[in-house]
């Protein structure tokens, strides 16, 4: 098992905040808890974070404070998260890991992090499902897993 940080990207600083915990052997984890859980989304984040630690990235998760105004027009402060912030050299990249994105709705909540982030680096949005690798207006990268797993340059997309 890894452990990865939380990163709060405005801030620019390192939270002490409970870690996330991935493994770095699906099929072991799969064994020792017997087979009882099996969440594709999950599963799926996990292979994300492996492949890109293979790659010599180093991954942290990311939190992007923002404040809104609610309803009644007060300002509030809330946190979205970031799946990947990966880091090597240079290079920069936030990541999202979503298994199906469905709905308006499911797209905006996956998006709402990455469009707050406030720096030109890229931002990537990985999907389970096939799908042409496509970038929009705000500049994200939307790609599926077959395309990141399988194409040594598909961060670059």
């Amino acid at each position: 098992m890894e452990k990865a940080l939380r990163y709060d990207v405005k801030g620019r600083r390192y939270i002490d905040t409970p870690y996330k915990y991935y493994f770095t052997d699906l099929g072991l984890r799969n064994a020792r808890i017997n087979f009882r859980q099996f969440e594709k989304s999950h599963m799926m984040e996990n292979v994300i974070y492996n492949e890109l630690r293979i790659r010599g990235f180093n991954v942290d998760v990311g939190v992007v404070p923002v404040t809104i105004r609610d309803l009644e027009g007060k300002q509030k402060r809330v946190s979205y998260e970031i799946d990947f912030v990966c880091n090597r050299g240079n290079q920069r990249y936030y990541i999202q890991s979503a298994y199906r994105l469905e709905t308006e709705d499911k797209i905006r909540q996956e998006q709402n992090s990455l469009r707050n982030v406030g720096d030109s680096f890229k931002k990537i949005v990985i999907v389970g499902y096939p799908l042409l690798v496509e970038r929009d207006n705000n500049g994200i990268t939307t790609m599926s897993i077959y395309d990141f797993l399988l194409m040594e340059n598909s961060l670059e997309l």
